[in-house]
């Protein structure tokens, strides 16, 4: 695996990449561009790039202290089945912001076997987790 980097600078992201690839995706369809932008602007963001390339993207909504809920996990098609997906979770529970984080969310309708990977466990009370979605 040639090693990609890791960067948490927004100004390094490429939106149109991002937009482009969550536009496609069955969780974020239907999010504008602005959206997209928006959600950016109020999360801690992690891009991954190949040389100047972008490659991949997660983002974190956290108090750092309580709880983080991560969103928008992917790596571009073109560079899946090359262990980026695993480093990119590793990087990201790394960051100083999420170390002293109690509890880590996040929503999957297929991947659960790739979180388990990285501590994370299907909910044991889902009678208990509620959510709310305004439409």
């Amino acid at each position: 695996m040639n090693t990609p980097e890791i960067s948490t600078d927004k100004s390094r992201l490429n939106i149109d990449f991002i937009f482009s690839f969550l536009s496609t995706s069955y969780w974020a369809s239907e999010r504008s561009l602005e959206q997209v932008k928006s959600s950016i602007d109020n999360s801690l963001c992690f891009g991954l790039y190949q040389g100047t390339a972008q490659i991949g993207f997660a983002r974190i909504i956290t108090d750092q202290v309580v709880c983080s809920y991560l969103m928008d996990v992917f790596i571009d098609p073109k560079h899946q089945n090359k262990s980026y997906g695993k480093f990119l979770m590793e990087e990201i529970y790394k960051h100083p912001t999420l170390r002293n984080v109690k509890t880590h969310y996040l929503i999957t309708k297929d991947a659960q076997n790739f979180y388990k990977n990285f501590g994370f466990n299907t909910y044991p009370t889902p009678d208990r987790f509620m959510l709310r979605i305004n439409f």
